[in-house]
């Protein structure tokens, strides 16, 4: 059985993945509508991890005995100025996911969930590599400048390549 201070906070990660989609596709929406088929790509991709993760929450809180409750999610963002804009949400979003999920895990060291701290390790590993990931884009955007997103939309798909390698490696 899983604590219910735990609990409330994983349902809250839920509802936090849950969320996180959907701002990846508006975000991947607003790329494609602008022309941008690479970075549309990434982020169409970034929003089906973000359901796996939104669902491994919700079968985790399931199979520890706990209850999961299916939220209702606000109406991400739908409007950038510019990829580099959409690039910065992105990364502030992933380092809010972050801090989310560390103290998801601060609070299973205090209640002795080493259960639920270990299926957390995956998460924040991943975090890692998320954040790690957006600052590459980040850097890359910046160098190629506003006049070349030509060039950097169609190098992203490179990106996304070795993003998936990796990930696959490790599962």
């Amino acid at each position: 059985m899983i604590a219910k201070k735990v609990e409330d906070l994983l349902n809250r990660q839920v509802e936090r993945e849950g969320y996180s989609s959907n701002l990846y596709l508006s975000m991947a929406s607003w790329a494609e509508n602008k022309g941008f088929p690479g970075i549309a790509g990434w982020l169409y991709e970034q929003a089906e991890e973000e359901r796996v993760h939104f669902l491994k929450f919700i079968k985790y809180i399931n199979e520890r005995g706990g209850t999961t409750v299916i939220p209702a999610f606000k109406q991400p963002p739908a409007e950038f100025s510019n990829p580099e804009e959409l690039f910065d949400a992105v990364l502030k979003h992933e380092e809010f996911i972050t801090a989310s999920i560390n103290e998801i895990a601060h609070l299973t060291l205090e209640e002795k969930d080493y259960n639920t701290n270990n299926f957390l390790q995956w998460f924040l590993t991943e975090q890692v590599e998320e954040e790690s990931s957006v600052r590459t884009i980040i850097d890359k955007l910046r160098l190629t400048g506003p006049h070349n997103l030509y060039v950097f939309d169609r190098d992203i798909v490179s990106l996304r390549s070795a993003a998936n390698n990796s990930e696959t490696a490790q599962t």
